[in-house]
Formats: C-alpha cells, structure tokens, sequence
C-alpha cells in the first residue's frame, strides 16, 4: 500500500495499491514505521537516461516515474544514484511485481513499486502537487468474517435444495398412485445418465478454455444467460408462497398463441423476479451492494437446479463427482504449466483476468466483500467467491441422499450425515485458503468429504448394493401400507371395521408427511388374496 497525505490539508489522506518485490528492498508491515517522504511528479519521464534526472536530483524524495522504455533496474539504479528514497513506477498495463536478477536485488537497496494509471491521476486530481507519501506491505489477514457468511449460504443451500428435491419425490410418488398407477412423472424433472455427464464434463471444458481467450465477448453472454435462468429459479422458490395468498386468483383471458391462462398473481410474480434479474444486471458493478442481489438470484438458481436435476443412483453420483473432482483439479493446478503467464485458468477467469479490458464479472459465483479493516481489502481481492458448482454438485448427492432416506425409512441418516460432510469440507476448503494464500478447487476437498461419508453410513447399514444401485426408486416408490386384519386375531373382530379397500383409498386421499414404510411385492398379493371379493373382512 502507498499511503498519501497532503501536505497543505492536514488529514486528508487516501490508501493506494502497489505491487511490489520484496527482494528490491524491505518494506514494513505497520504504517507507523513507514518513512512518510514527498512525492517528486516526474511521470512526463521514464527515468531511463540521466538526462531525465531533474538538476537538483531526488534529494531524499520518493520519485514517481512512467513504465516504458528499458527496464525496472535501469529506472532504480538512476533513482538510487541520484538520492531517491523509494520509486513508484506508474503503468498503464496490469499491475506485476517489478522483477529483476540476483545480482541486481544485491545492488539496490530502495523499494520500488507499480502504481496504476487510474491511481496516479486520482492522486493528482485529489491531493495536487504538495504531497507526501510512505510505502508499506500490511499482512493479510488469517480468516475474513465473510467465510462465515458463504459458509452459511453454501450449506444451507445444499441443505434446503437436498430436501426439498426429496420431498417433492414424495409427492409426485402418492399422486402417481392416486391416479391408479398411471405415468404421472414431473416433466420438469431431468435424471441425469452417464452420457450426460460426459457431455457436460466436456461442455464445462470446452467453456472454459473459451472464456480465457474470448473473456472480453463471452462475459456477456454468461450474464444474460445468469439473468434468465436467476429469474426462473426465483419463480420457481416463491411460486409455492404465493399460490398460498388468497387473492388475484383470476385468470387472465385468451392470449393468442397461448394454450394456457396463468392467474394473476403467478403473472405478477413472474414481472418481479424479471425485474429483480434486470435491476442486477443495470447495476451489477455496484460493489456496495449488487452482491446481495446476485446471491439471492444464485441460491435461487441452485435451489432450482437441485430440485429439476436429479441423479438416480449413488453410481451416478459417483461418476460426475469424480470426474468434476479431477477437471476441478486440472484446471486450477495443472494449467498454471501450461498457460504463457503461469496462472491458473479457472482462477483467472473466475475472478476476472486482469489483463483484459473489461472489468466484468462472472456471476456464477457467490461472492460477499470483505468484512475486516485491512488496507488490501482495497485491492484485487476485495471478494471473496466459492462457485456455484461447489454448492451444485455436491448437493446432488445430497439430494439423493434423502430421496433413499424416504425409499429405506430411515429418519434421514444419509441426508443428514451427507449435509454435515459437505460442511466440514467447506471448512477444510477455507483452511487451505487461508494457509496457502491462493486459489483452491473446492471440489478437491468436497468430493472425498462427501462420497466417503455416505458410503460408510451405507457400509455402516449394510445397504451399499441397494445405496449403489438405488434400486430404481426413481421409478417404484414404495406404496401406501393397506391395513388387513390378522387370523391370529385373540378376539372376535368387529365386524364394524372398514374394509381393505376403504383404508387403500383413504390412504391415498390422505397421504402421510412421508413414508413410513415399504410393503413387499408377495405381501401385497397374499394381502389380496386373503380378502373375498365382497370386500368384507374375515377373522
């Protein structure tokens, strides 16, 4: 950080980013130990001849010159020669920490650092020409309170999604037998299959090769692309609250073209969740707040996708973790070996490339600012971001987890211990951030986390055939238990009791929060067989 001062307005001070090299020379940690020095302008000048040394030289200044021309030794030594207590070099490109070779960090004992262009003109603007200014490199903080606030989106996400695609497996399980077995399926609901997963690894790939070279034109299709699909999941999430409000429950008339006649309220509510996608897309760039706006609009796009995308078998589950697990990987490891700058492409284009043009955003993320009271809050990582596929795919298994809770009746073991590992490895995720002070692919530590809990509560059941293969339950859920009175009956039955088929047909009128339990095929059939064909029971 420089910090500047002016000196004609006592207080009126302003932090500035720079990037500097520690092997040039030292800088220290705490403001209060930093030499506040005046500032000599020559950015008319690249400092790379002596001719552009000023008569009078630096004097124990620290000089502020323009990158260009010949290289960061030959800038400092020339600063250094002539009496320069520091160097700031002004760019126009992205800011990189000056570099040089051994033997010239030996020679030269000034700090020297890049300012950007856009700083440089509002230091001028704001301060003038009077100015003093001191170098120092704060430490980062350990934690920022702002993982607080992601782990409690990502985990509750996962957590609300996961139950809530099982509950609705529930539902669409006992409507399909209250109308007599007929294929009454969710068309909004996608299993996904190998191929699929394939594909989309592949499509994920190909995305993302394509948005490091092409960021500056395909940023824009992903917003658009985030508005729309942002705007249906918030349909989607309230459309179950408003259908309960009593009132515009009218319908509009005939719209041609249109084979169907929405209420009123659903008409409403779809204006407002556009309108919601459009006032983040006008002010998406708004740092002090559009972040709010963009995580309402991503954790309804997750909870969506929970609930339409669903995985059929832990099979399934396993595949697409494993294979996101090593492209997750590949693309945050691996490519810094092959990219000509040495950076990862998965980070670099979730949090923008720096070199390019546009300041746009991914919004596939979700993101909250920094809450503690560094300096370098100011500076290229103001956010913090965990992706949406870290919340997605881990939730599908998830999801799966309740949906055979339900199938096996338990009181929701797999779901419960599949959210709680998604947690710890969230905090295993942020640990490594914190100690590594880079990038990290969240699904390095999610996937193991995740897929070895529920194979152990599974191993622990002794249900990993059936966990594995799901037993098709996506397609035979278990139906309504059918009361039939017993022949070792101690007493006389009361020939009052309701028959059989009275207590089916209540049972499917009425269906209960969820399955209590399973009823064998052979059951069934010599339930059936016991009773006569006059319905009536028999002790």
């Amino acid at each position: 950080m420089v910090h500047v001062l002016s000196e004609k307005e006592h207080g009126n001070t302003k932090d500035y980013c720079i990037q500097f090299n520690p092997f040039w020379a030292y800088l220290p940690h705490d403001l209060s130990k930093a030499s506040l020095l005046q500032l000599q302008d020559l950015t008319s000048s690249v400092l790379c001849t002596p001719s552009d040394v000023p008569l009078q030289g630096f004097s124990n200044r620290i000089a502020m010159v323009m990158r260009g021309n010949c290289t960061f030794y030959e800038k400092v030594r020339l600063a250094q020669i002539n009496g320069a207590k520091g160097l700031l070099i002004v760019s126009r490109e992205s800011l990189v920490p000056p570099g040089g070779n051994g033997s010239q960090y030996e020679e030269i004992d000034i700090p020297v650092a890049l300012l950007s262009y856009d700083d440089m003109l509002d230091i001028s603007k704001t301060f003038g020409k009077s100015i003093k200014v001191a170098m120092y490199a704060p430490n980062e903080p350990f934690l920022d309170y702002n993982m607080v606030v992601i782990f409690v989106m990502a985990v509750g996400t996962v957590a609300i999604g996961g139950y809530w695609a099982g509950s609705k497996d529930v539902k669409k399980g006992y409507m399909k037998h209250k109308h007599d077995g007929a294929d009454k399926r969710d068309d909004e609901t996608v299993d996904v299959t190998p191929i699929m997963i394939c594909i989309f690894v592949v499509m994920c790939c190909s995305m993302l090769v394509l948005l490091y070279h092409f960021y500056n034109q395909l940023v824009y299709v992903i917003i658009g692309i985030f508005c729309l699909a942002s705007s249906i999941g918030l349909y989607s999430c309230l459309a179950p609250f408003v259908r309960r409000i009593p009132f515009c429950e009218c319908r509009i008339p005939d719209l041609p073209c249109s084979h169907k006649r929405p209420q009123v309220r659903m008409l409403f509510l779809g204006m407002f969740c556009a309108s919601v996608s459009c006032v983040w897309a006008v002010f998406r760039n708004e740092d002090k707040w559009a972040w709010v706006l963009q995580d309402t609009l991503g954790i309804a796009f997750c909870l969506y996708m929970l609930k339409t995308i669903r995985l059929p078998t832990f099979k399934a589950c396993t595949l697409l973790l494993v294979v996101l697990f090593v492209y997750d990987i590949f693309f945050v490891f691996i490519t810094p070996f092959i990219t000509r700058s040495g950076e990862s492409i998965m980070v670099e284009v979730a949090a923008g490339p720096s070199d390019f043009s546009t300041h746009e955003k991914l919004p596939m993320v979700l993101k909250v600012p920094r809450l503690n009271s560094s300096p370098l809050a100011l500076c290229d990582r103001p956010f913090s971001l965990l992706g949406f596929g870290d919340v997605l795919i881990p939730g599908m298994l998830v999801a799966y987890c309740h949906r055979f809770d339900i199938q096996v009746q338990t009181s929701r073991i797999y779901f419960m211990a599949c959210t709680i590992a998604y947690g710890i490895g969230l905090l295993i995720t942020f640990v490594a951030l914190a100690l590594m002070q880079t990038g990290q692919p969240a699904l390095l530590y999610l996937v193991p986390c995740t897929l070895i809990t529920s194979i152990c509560v599974a191993c622990w059941r002794k249900e990993v055939a059936m966990f594995w293969s799901g037993s098709g339950f996506a397609d035979k859920l278990p139906p309504p238990q059918i009361s039939v009175a017993s022949d070792s009956c101690p007493q006389p039955c009361d020939k009052s009791t309701p028959t059989a088929s009275h207590h089916e047909k209540e049972a499917l009128t009425n269906p209960p929060a969820e399955f209590t339990g399973s009823t064998n095929e052979n059951e069934v059939e010599s339930s059936e067989n016991f009773l006569p064909k006059d319905g009536k029971s028999q002790s």
